[in-house]
């Protein structure tokens, strides 16, 4: 019977042993898997070409190929003013954080007379809401606006958008910074 119960007792201490093993292996810190991010599905479409800048179906960036028209208006304003790329990019950053690369017919608590890529507000600066409305013109009064700022071809890109759009947050634009070097670079070829 010392046996039986021996034997017993050592059943009960391994399974006890178990339970508190599992439990704190459960309690420590699990390694994350690394995600890879979700890529939309966008839509099929044959590239197309606006001012020069052939837009692929996408996705670039994050973004299809709808939002990369956007930013190639972006960018053919800011040629059209012999700006160079690395400015395109704080257009285009600019246009990320403010609307997604969409061109909004509404605005926001902040704004709620704020339209276009660039959310630029009701108040004479921006032009009419037509020009707001249409990316070309949105930008190109973005870009009028920022080669006024001195320093402007040297400054941190978030500060140059802050300069420009009066964000209330001046790192605000810097998440989007490296989404809109990777569209520049795609769609300047």
């Amino acid at each position: 019977m010392a046996v039986a119960l021996g034997a017993a007792g050592l059943v009960v201490a391994l399974v006890v042993a178990g339970v508190v093993g599992v439990a704190i292996a459960a309690s420590r810190p699990q390694p994350q898997a690394s995600a890879s991010p979700v890529l939309p599905a966008c839509p099929a479409a044959d590239p197309v070409t606006v001012g020069g800048i052939v837009v692929p179906r996408g996705p670039v960036a994050g973004f299809c190929q709808a939002e990369l028209v956007n930013a190639a208006q972006v960018m053919n304003a800011a040629r059209s003013l012999g700006i160079g790329t690395h400015t395109q990019a704080v257009g285009v950053m600019t246009a990320i954080g403010e609307s997604g690369l969409r061109n909004l017919d509404y605005g926001d608590a902040a704004g709620p007379d704020s339209r276009g890529l660039f959310q630029q507000r009701d108040n004479g600066a921006w032009g009419t809401l037509a020009e707001r409305m249409d990316p070309y013109t949105a930008a190109l009064h973005f870009f009028q606006k920022a080669i006024r700022v001195p320093g402007w071809q040297t400054m941190e890109p978030t500060l140059l958008a802050h300069a420009v759009q009066r964000n209330a947050d001046a790192g605000y634009y810097a998440q989007y910074w490296p989404q809109a070097e990777q569209i520049v670079a795609a769609l300047s070829g």
